[in-house]
C-alpha cells in the first residue's frame, strides 16, 4: 500500500508542476510556448477558459498533495519492522555496545587470575610463580 502511494504521490507532483507551468503569468508562460500567443492553449481550452481550467487544476493538484504528504507522513512512522529506529537507539550505539559485550566475553575466556601468596602479586593460574622482589640497597 505504502508503494502505491508513493507512485500515486509522484504522478500528482509531476501533474502539479505541469500545471503550473502551463499557466500564463506576465508572459504566455509554458502554455504560449506551444504555437505563440493563442495556438496550442487558445485551441484547447478557450480564450479565456485555459486560465480558469489550470487555476482550478492547480488548487486541486495542490490540495491532493498536500493530503498525500500527510498521509505518507503517517504511513511511514508507523511502517513495520522500525524496531531499531523507534528505540532511539543510533546503529553507532549498538555497534559500540556489541563491541563492548565481546570485550567482556573474551576477558572471561581468559584464564582466572589468582593472587601469588609469597609476594602479594598476581599470576594467571597454572604458570610459574614470580618470586617477591626486594628494594635495591635494603636487607
Amino acid at each position: 500500500m505504502f508503494t502505491v502511494m508513493v507512485i500515486f504521490h509522484t504522478l500528482v507532483c509531476i501533474l502539479l508542476v505541469i500545471s503550473v507551468l502551463m499557466q500564463s503569468s506576465k508572459g504566455e508562460g509554458l502554455a504560449g510556448a506551444f504555437g505563440g500567443g493563442g495556438g496550442l492553449a487558445g485551441a484547447v481550452f478557450g480564450g479565456r477558459g485555459a486560465a480558469s481550467f489550470l487555476s482550478k487544476a492547480t488548487t486541486v493538484l495542490a490540495i491532493v498533495f498536500m493530503m498525500n504528504c500527510g498521509v505518507l507522513a503517517y504511513m511511514s512512522s508507523h511502517r513495520a519492522g522500525r524496531t531499531a529506529e523507534t528505540s532511539g537507539e543510533s546503529a553507532v550505539t549498538r555497534e559500540a555496545a556489541k563491541e563492548l559485550e565481546r570485550q567482556a566475553q573474551q576477558q572471561q575466556q581468559q584464564a582466572p587470575v589468582s593472587p601469588d601468596q609469597s609476594g602479594g602479586q598476581t599470576t594467571p593460574a597454572g604458570s610459574e610463580q614470580i618470586p617477591p622482589t626486594t628494594p635495591e640497597g635494603g636487607k
